[in-house]
């Protein structure tokens, strides 16, 4: 699933491409992506006439501002947007298109067919789902404080990789970088929060920061089918220090790196840099 750098790249991808476009008309062919209004007909009618003033991210969900109205999309698995021609060739699992006055139009593909999108009425999607419970914005500096996250770290004995995974805690991080920003804070993943000393705490903070901060310069990371909205890579994967790096060495201490489950999640970590100080 695309996390916050991939998103974002996504997102400031289609500013360039959709902002200032006039929606000419909609066709839907999965109506289940349709969560709200759960009629097609009418989403289409909703968007009619309408332009995409600008693009913003929420955590791993993808808010398109038109006057009045906002259209919240989650790719899920392997949705993926694309600027095209009108009349060009479509590609298969091409489920909605959104076609512009000016003879192009933005396609929504899936092959998985688990992305959603939701309509509201401007301001109105941070009161309800899916946007309504979403935690903190790690590369929001005002928000994302060291602060903030020792005092919400402090309060909980959950294991710290399905604690930083909960969206509903802090935004956008997934498997990938949960894994990397461990790695670069010499945590083991089965920590249990409260158990993390200042000195650990601080190091985290400045990790989950760091790595994504890089993983949004480099696009994103693209080990499965992940592009932006132009059809581009991204560059992280090359970056990646343990995820995906089962039996090579670490690059910090030449330990190999090893996988196992936490929390139903494959997880990949140094048993040298990341030692086992859990209460267990």
């Amino acid at each position: 699933m695309p996390e916050l750098p991939e998103v974002e790249t996504v997102v400031r991808t289609l500013n360039g491409l959709i902002v200032g476009k006039t929606i000419r008309d909609v066709q839907v062919r999965l109506p289940r992506i349709i969560q709200k209004p759960d009629d097609p007909p009418l989403f289409a009618a909703m968007l009619q006439g309408r332009t995409f003033e600008r693009v913003e991210r929420r955590g791993k969900f993808i808010r398109m501002l038109l006057d009045g109205i906002t259209l919240v999309s989650h790719l899920r698995m392997e949705g993926r947007y694309g600027l095209y021609r009108t009349g060009e060739p479509e590609e298969l699992h091409t489920h909605v298109v959104f076609r512009f006055e000016d003879d192009t139009e933005l396609r929504y593909k899936d092959v998985r067919q688990f992305g959603t999108m939701h309509l509201f009425v401007r301001g109105e999607e941070f009161e309800q789902p899916p946007l309504h419970k979403l935690g903190m914005e790690p590369l929001d500096e005002l928000v994302f404080t060291y602060r903030a996250f020792r005092d919400l770290m402090a309060k909980r004995s959950t294991r710290v990789k399905p604690l930083l995974l909960n969206q509903e805690i802090i935004v956008g991080l997934g498997n990938i970088y949960v894994d990397e920003a461990l790695h670069r804070a010499g945590i083991h993943p089965e920590r249990e929060a409260d158990s993390l000393k200042p000195s650990e705490l601080k190091r985290l903070h400045e990790s989950i920061v760091r790595v994504l901060r890089d993983a949004v310069d480099a696009g994103g990371s693209s080990v499965k089918s992940y592009v932006n909205g132009q059809g581009e890579m991204g560059y992280f994967q090359y970056s990646l220090r343990v995820y995906g790096r089962k039996g090579e060495p670490c690059q910090a201490c030449g330990a190999s790196i090893v996988k196992t489950v936490v929390a139903g999640r494959g997880t990949h970590f140094c048993p040298r840099c990341q030692k086992d100080k859990s209460r267990r």
